[in-house]
């Protein structure tokens, strides 16, 4: 997901007053080539904090008083470090900002719901006034963005809770199978410069258990309802000529996982590639050239005219698969916040044969905009 430069009226979301302590447009860090390094858990679900980049990011489906995949779910808290105020004395000094997006999709009503929040990073849990609380664990997975969070429980679950103004999340999210180091043992390459990578892990197959509002409206889930979870943190993502990306997590309905990216040139050319697929205690992480994404058919969003593949033709080598849109409007705009315009939501994979394989999401960015990271 995308984290571009910040404009003044984000700062002003964000309750920052004094945008001249952010020395805008924020300063990257050169990226340079890193060694591999082993990733270790929990400490590894924490936050970076030194690295410029990184995101939580829960998708999943809900079934529903025996309705399956009733309603889809987006759960995503982000970081950023800025650069350009890490040497400043100053306790208004923003030197890491969380974001957040959260949406659900009504499947039968074809309707996507969504909100946001933005906030300075707190240097410790709590404070006296809650709206300007944000802060992140180092130590394992804990984020919180005002009345949004995403934490551990005592018992090693990972409980979301989100409040936002038509429809609220209390979700816990149990593990079913082990972690998946995406890429090289979790050092996953985003283009073809070697300091073009991220660090990388997923939580494929969770079941999801708790509850969904909307409107007022409250659905617990049932049984088969299922998340997944990625985390990545890096220092440079983009390679100068990627315009954006388009991404899957798939759980598949016999317990198998996929995962598929590619990122795009203006063109609409690949300029990489990548993903995994896991089989029982197996996993396969595809090579660049061996992922292929072929748009079957278009949506054209009537609030920003950008056009969105949400029909694909998916080729990789442990399968070919279509993936369909559960509907077509699901386009999030994050303006107010991280600043981009993306397509994110619940989607179908169908194998060779048409018949339905797995469930997941599936996110375009870049459509409305090229994308500044």
């Amino acid at each position: 997901m995308p984290l571009p430069p910040l404009s003044r009226r984000q700062l002003a979301h964000a309750g920052i007053a004094n945008a001249t302590l952010l020395c805008l447009p924020c300063a990257a860090r050169a990226a340079v080539e890193q060694p591999a390094k082993p990733l270790t858990f929990p400490r590894d679900a924490g936050a970076h904090p030194d690295f410029q980049t990184e995101w939580w990011y829960v998708t999943g489906y809900a079934n529903v008083a025996g309705q399956v995949a009733a309603l889809g779910f987006q759960i995503t808290f982000f970081r950023r470090r800025v650069a350009s105020t890490q040497g400043l004395d100053s306790a208004l000094a923003a030197k890491q900002l969380l974001f957040a997006h959260a949406a659900v999709s009504d499947v039968a009503g074809k309707v996507l719901w969504s909100d946001q929040r933005i906030a300075r990073w707190s240097d410790t849990p709590g404070g006296a006034n809650p709206a300007d609380v944000a802060w992140a664990s180092m130590d394992d997975t804990g984020v919180v963005l005002r009345d949004w969070s995403l934490s551990r429980t005592p018992e090693g679950a990972l409980r979301a809770q989100v409040r936002a103004a038509d429809f609220a999340l209390d979700l816990r999210f149990t593990d079913t199978q082990p972690l998946l180091l995406q890429g090289d043992q979790g050092r996953s390459r985003k283009g073809p410069d070697a300091a073009q990578f991220s660090y990388y892990y997923s939580r494929p197959q969770l079941q999801a258990q708790g509850e969904i509002s909307v409107k007022g409206k409250r659905r617990v889930l049932d049984a088969g309802s299922r998340a997944w979870l990625d985390q990545e943190w890096s220092d440079a993502l983009l390679h100068p000529y990627a315009v954006g990306w388009d991404w899957i997590g798939i759980n598949l309905l016999n317990g198998n996982a996929l995962t598929a990216f590619r990122l795009r040139r203006k063109d609409g050319s690949a300029l990489w590639d990548g993903g995994s697929f896991r089989q029982g205690a197996r996993a396969v992480n595809f090579q660049p050239g061996e992922v292929v994404f072929e748009p079957e058919r278009l949506w054209r969003s009537p609030r920003t005219q950008a056009s969105y593949p949400v029909q694909w033709r998916v080729r990789t080598p442990t399968g070919s698969y279509t993936v369909k849109a559960v509907f077509d409007a699901q386009e999030l705009d994050s303006r107010n916040s991280t600043g981009a315009v993306y397509w994110e939501g619940l989607c179908e994979l169908w194998d060779s044969e048409q018949r339905l394989v797995g469930r997941g999401y599936l996110e375009m960015t870049g459509y409305a905009a090229p994308l500044v990271l």
